[in-house]
């Protein structure tokens, strides 16, 4: 009996090592391991802050994602919704994601059992030409049904690190839409301020011809008398059709923006033809980035993510092709029956069984698995090299925006005060004019630089509201986080 006892004992330990081994191995996965690269990143952020304070200034860190909110115009907010919604290329991004999800869904059932249902009937006549081993039978009927089970065991991974790859591939496109969504929240933005300007423009312009073709009627007038010559008369005249041509085109260039804008907005072609957009007014000047702030807080843009997802798919992979230097475990097995007759298809008798077990390794295949481990490492280090890219051009972008805001803040002011004294100095040279102290020529030029200069100031309101969006879609967008306002210093030169 202690013998027995014994014997089992030792059945038991064996079949617990084994067991334990087997699970060992299974938890085993060829290839390396996943580790974010090392880069030397800056501390913090070095910004440029405002020389100036403001009203209308608002830190950065008191947006949320919806940071085009602090620019306060309602109909902003309404149309980056109806982007969000609807735009195209945000439509598309979706999609993508649930094809990545269902490409998941496909690697990931390679790692468990698959099992078929099979049937199959024939009848069979037979030859009736004499023969030795011919049977008496010349009709035969056979019927056979089977459940089947297949099952490739993954001790080394393979399946594991293939879905591991397909899981970084359904990351990385959640990354890719929303980086669709941040740039076209930003893009949204900038061609609805581009509208606004050309709106505002259009109305300098026309304020100018109307004043124009005041003065040319009045010269007509003056023609006629003869106080004027001719002379005169054809350059009152080509005055006024300069401001027309000068309107014609800013408003077909208005025109182009809206309808651009409307398909940025993902609108009927019926409304993109024929249908208007309406105008708000932003009141948003300036944005702030406090000092202080982490350097990693840029790692949560998503194209960085999406970069980094990649990279990680890419590394997986070199496990699943390291994998198939190793033998492959197959278990095969079926139960059914079988039988000539149908009648007695599912009779005892009729049970047939089959467990097989098999294993295949390797022997030569010409470098094939070699080259496809290289070419596994190769897009590793191709990916490697693009998320690096990657990050440096995103602490680019945001040293560009800080600067290109700060600039823009500058000219803006700049252009504001050239157009209020070139405002004031147009009324004067008409008021000149009029009384006869300056002359024609005198007041059409002060006229053409005050109209130029109101353009360029308009335009100057464009670049600076861009820029806070350039500046958004830099940091990933908005977030909340409370912050001191740095001490003002004057931007270097």
């Amino acid at each position: 009996m202690k013998h027995c006892t014994n014997h089992y004992l030792t059945k038991t330990r064996t079949s617990l090592v084994l067991l334990s081994s087997s699970l060992l191995l299974a938890a085993c996965a060829a290839g390396p391991n996943y580790q974010r690269p090392k880069m030397d990143l800056p501390e913090h952020w070095a910004t440029q802050p405002s020389t100036t304070s403001s009203a209308t200034e608002k830190p950065a860190n008191a947006a949320g994602e919806r940071w085009w909110n602090l620019y306060g115009d309602p109909i902003l907010d309404k149309i980056e919704d109806e982007a969000l919604a609807h735009n195209v290329d945000a439509q598309v991004a979706t999609a993508r994601i649930l094809e990545a999800r269902a490409q998941l869904g496909i690697t990931e059932s390679d790692q468990y059992p698959k099992l078929n249902a099979n049937g199959a009937q024939s009848r069979t006549k037979r030859s009736i030409n004499p023969g030795l081993f011919i049977p008496p039978v010349r009709i035969l009927e056979f019927s056979r049904v089977s459940l089947d089970a297949s099952y490739e065991l993954d001790l080394w991974g393979k399946f594991r690190r293939l879905s591991e790859a397909a899981r970084a591939d359904l990351f990385a496109t959640q990354s890719n839409i929303n980086a669709v969504r941040l740039s076209l929240t930003a893009q949204v933005a900038q061609q609805y301020f581009a509208l606004l300007s050309a709106d505002a423009q259009e109305s300098a312009i026309r304020q100018v011809l109307a004043g124009r073709q005041e003065r040319l009627a009045l010269d007509k007038k003056r023609h006629e008398v003869g106080v004027i010559s001719e002379y005169e008369l054809h350059q009152s005249e080509a005055d006024a059709d300069t401001a027309q041509s000068q309107l014609i085109s800013i408003a077909k260039a208005r025109d182009q923006q809206e309808a651009s804008l409307a398909l940025l907005l993902g609108r009927s072609p019926r409304n993109v033809m024929h249908g208007k957009l309406e105008r708000g007014k932003p009141t948003l000047t300036n944005v702030w980035v406090p000092d202080g702030l982490p350097a990693e807080l840029l790692l949560r843009r998503p194209d960085l993510q999406e970069a980094e997802q990649k990279l990680i798919a890419m590394n997986a992979r070199i496990g699943a092709a390291r994998a198939q230097f190793f033998p492959t475990i197959s278990l095969t097995s079926y139960l059914g029956s079988e039988s000539i007759s149908l009648s007695n298809l599912f009779t005892g008798p009729a049970g047939v069984f089959q467990f097989a077990a098999g294993i295949g390794q390797p022997i030569f295949n010409a470098g094939r698995i070699k080259f496809g481990v290289k070419l596994a490492e190769s897009r590793r280090d191709q990916a490697l090299a693009q998320y690096k890219q990657a990050v440096a051009s995103a602490f680019a972008d945001v040293r560009n925006a800080l600067f290109a805001q700060e600039s823009a803040r500058q000219t803006l002011t700049a252009e504001s005060s050239r157009s209020r004294a070139l405002s004031k100095a147009h009324k004067q040279a008409e008021l000149r004019y009029q009384v006869g102290i300056s002359s024609r020529l005198e007041f059409l030029d002060v006229e053409r630089n005050y109209l130029q200069a109101e353009l360029n100031r308009i335009d100057a309101e464009r670049a600076q509201r861009t820029a806070v969006a350039d500046l958004f879609k830099a940091l990933a967008g908005g977030w909340q986080q409370p912050t001191i306002k740095p001490a003002q210093q004057p931007l270097p030169s």
